[in-house]
């Protein structure tokens, strides 16, 4: 739908967000019984459909992502490029978004940019980069692609090569003949370090020693990954990184990093040079890109106005599957915390949907 007919809208509830939790989240709330555009909408910053993985380097395929976890109702298995392992992953997840939003109508206004959510008596007040929007309850899937972490080091300033984060990675390619220094110990910079390391020298900085997990992710597993985040929220913590909880994989993948010497993994460095990093221990190691795979944090500054942080930094939450916001019943967060996760973002926007509904007695 257009971003102008969003000027005039006045709905229960707004999703803010099109990822796969906003669209888990609007499902929920269709089959509810909420009707499109008046009942609730979708605002979607995006210019089309696809969430952040619209915007994953290009050598991402379906056979080296992780995994592309089915939104509810259809399943990715049922399109075209799921059969297909190299298509890159920018190109097939965003066609199964649309094909998603299509399939069930879903009232999606894009590019709509929420800019800040403010009280406005009993409803909620949001101002877009087109206009106003009324609602009486808002359900929160921002993620956290626009939020790029880059820690800041003495000496950054200087430095004469080119610092990059994750989002702006595109191709091993273009660090031919260089040294890159990979910064980070997720899922991410294992992946990126494995592709650059093919092409040209590397050195592999983490501030905590990795965590490799051997043997499978069970269910149990899961389960105590997701409750040790969970607790945090509920006090209002930060969430913590998925790779702090659940650990790194050992897979076939880091089995030949290991024995190309990939993995030699050094501390943090403590000083950023002209033209390197530098340790306290005098150690210098020549720089030309220093790639920050530091992650990202949730875009939430939108919803600064309704001050919902605490001292800690983080947003209390409550609800069966956290989503809820302790301080205002009318606000949901799913993506953040437990549910930062696709498959965990699928639930969390069916307990979502449902606990909003019944505060608002809309069903």
């Amino acid at each position: 739908m257009t971003r102008q007919s969003a000027v005039r809208l006045s709905t229960d509830i707004v999703v803010i967000g099109a990822g796969q939790a906003g669209l888990s989240t609007a499902f929920h709330l269709k089959r509810l019984g909420l009707e499109p555009v008046k009942g609730f909408a979708i605002l979607d910053g995006a210019e089309r459909p696809g969430g952040a993985w619209q915007h994953r380097w290009p050598s991402l395929t379906l056979s080296t992502v992780n995994r592309i976890h089915d939104l509810p109702g259809m399943g990715f298995s049922e399109s075209h490029e799921a059969t297909t392992p190299e298509v890159r992953a920018n190109v097939a997840v965003p066609r199964y978004f649309e094909a998603y939003e299509g399939a069930f109508g879903l009232p999606v206004f894009r590019p709509v940019r929420v800019e800040a959510v403010r009280e406005s008596g009993e409803r909620l007040r949001i101002e877009t980069d087109v206009g106003e929007i009324s609602t009486r309850g808002i359900v929160n899937a921002t993620g956290t692609w626009e939020t790029p972490h880059l820690p800041h080091y003495p000496g950054a300033e200087r430095f004469s090569g080119r610092q990059l984060h994750t989002r702006d990675y595109q191709t091993a390619e273009e660090f031919a003949g260089q040294h890159v220094v990979v910064v980070g110990g997720g899922i991410s910079a294992i992946q990126l370090l494995d592709e650059i390391s093919q092409v040209t020298t590397t050195t592999w900085v983490t501030r905590r020693e990795p965590d490799f997990r051997n043997g499978p992710f069970d269910d149990d597993a899961g389960r105590q990954a997701v409750a040790l985040v969970d607790e945090r929220v509920r006090l209002g913590l930060p969430p913590l990184s998925v790779v702090s909880v659940t650990g790194l994989p050992v897979t076939p993948r880091i089995e030949a990093m290991r024995e190309r010497g990939v993995l030699e993994r050094w501390p943090m460095f403590d000083e950023i040079v002209e033209d390197g990093v530098r340790w306290s221990d005098g150690r210098f190691q020549r720089a030309d890109v220093i790639l920050w795979n530091t992650g990202f944090r949730s875009s939430l500054d939108h919803l600064a106005p309704l001050a919902l942080a605490g001292p800690e930094g983080g947003i209390a939450m409550s609800g069966r599957l956290t989503t809820q916001v302790a301080a205002d019943a009318r606000i949901h967060l799913v993506g953040y915390g437990p549910s930062a996760s696709t498959v965990g973002a699928n639930r969390a926007g069916g307990a979502a949907a449902r606990e909003l509904t019944a505060f608002l007695a809309l069903t």
